[in-house]
């Protein structure tokens, strides 16, 4: 009989996208391969404590969607738990003997941003995902960018303020934003997911506070101009050779697709396939696929772009190296449509993390 694969579900965390990060850990435990992979939880709490062990379902059933230390882990029929002390040096240090791949479930700073890849390289441990320098050009919008630009891929306008620079000379940065970008425009944290933190600002008043909402979340800050245009997103998949899905249309239900639109309203609409000319479709996906090789991602990615169908024009907005997982999440939904099945997708997902493993393994030391 084969031994199954061992697969440590890290889920939670310290960042604004941790209640996205336990409905994602839900749904991939309802979904693995029972006959392939055995499943080992370890959630994160907000203040950094891991909990070897904790199921993610208790937390979804309470709607409490809060890592906490429970009574009552629930493993159960649901996981199985590791032998480990609930101290983080000592988990660390030995769970590679536990485990042969690690999924990360983890979205934002300290999950998606490459910190928590590194502990992963150090410990000698495959995960699915990109690596630490994807991970981490791909959480900070204003490296992002500048990545794609050298790349060749099409960026719309922006400019980038450190948060000493927005406190000490607001009325230079205000004017210098007007006079470059124009109203409306988009201000963003550099480094945050989920739209926690976007404004869009119509004139001077809600730009002010716009840049003062962004500073409280990051030192830098990314202003982008309005670009016209369908919001769209394509899934892509692989390592060296990835491929791209299908591409998606979002029509949200506020004015942009900011956080009470993806996570409260509950009313904005996913096309998927998005409604564009097959030669429009071909291009996002080639861009897709660029944008992920221009960050040497590896495993899964979502693109987001901005697309004007009568123009022809396509603008590479963002992309998402560890995108939400949850079984109605774009990404998978996006593979989905394009043919791979929400647990087939799990299942390439660790087996790329496992031969991107084992190709980094003839690397000469």
């Amino acid at each position: 009989m084969v031994s199954k694969i061992r697969v440590g579900l890290i889920y939670g965390g310290k960042s604004g996208e941790h209640e996205v990060s336990v409905l994602s850990a839900n749904s991939v435990l309802a979904a693995i391969d029972r006959q392939k992979y055995e499943l080992y939880p370890i959630a994160i709490t907000r203040d950094g404590r891991w909990l070897p062990g904790q199921s993610p379902r208790p937390l979804v059933e309470s709607q409490e969607l809060q890592v906490r230390l429970l009574e009552d882990r629930d493993a159960g029929e649901t996981a199985a738990v590791i032998p480990l002390e609930n101290q983080r040096g000592q988990l660390l240090s030995t769970l590679g003997e536990h485990v042969d791949v690690i999924f990360p479930v983890m979205h934002g700073p300290f999950g998606e941003d490459g910190t928590i890849q590194g502990l992963l390289e150090i410990a000698g441990i495959p995960y699915v995902g990109g690596g630490v320098l994807a991970s981490a050009v791909g959480m900070d919008k204003a490296i992002m960018k500048a990545v794609f630009l050298q790349a060749g891929l099409p960026v719309g306008p922006y400019l980038v303020y450190l948060r000493k620079e927005w406190e000490s000379n607001p009325e230079r940065v205000m004017a210098e934003i007007g006079s470059k970008l124009g109203f409306p425009c988009f201000v963003k944290p550099a480094n945050l997911g989920s739209s926690v933190g976007i404004s869009k600002a119509h004139d001077p008043g809600e730009l002010r506070a716009a840049l003062d909402l962004a500073a409280e979340y990051d030192r830098k800050i990314v202003v982008e101009a309005m670009i016209r245009g369908c919001e769209i997103e394509c899934s892509v998949l692989g390592n060296d050779e990835p491929i791209a899905s299908l591409p998606g249309e979002i029509i949200p239900c506020t004015e942009f697709y900011g956080y009470e639109a993806k996570y409260i309203l509950n009313d904005s609409k996913l096309v998927i396939p998005a409604e564009l000319p097959p030669e429009l479709i071909q291009k996002v996906q080639d861009l897709a696929v660029r944008s992920f090789k221009a960050i040497d991602c590896a495993g899964l990615a979502r693109v987001d772009f901005f697309v004007e169908a009568a123009a022809g024009r396509i603008v590479v907005n963002e992309i998402n190296t560890l995108p939400g997982f949850t079984k109605i999440s774009m990404y998978p939904k996006l593979w989905e449509a394009s043919g791979i099945g929400y647990s087939e997708l799990i299942d390439r997902l660790l087996q790329l993390a496992l031969e991107r493993y084992e190709d980094k393994q003839r690397n000469k030391v």
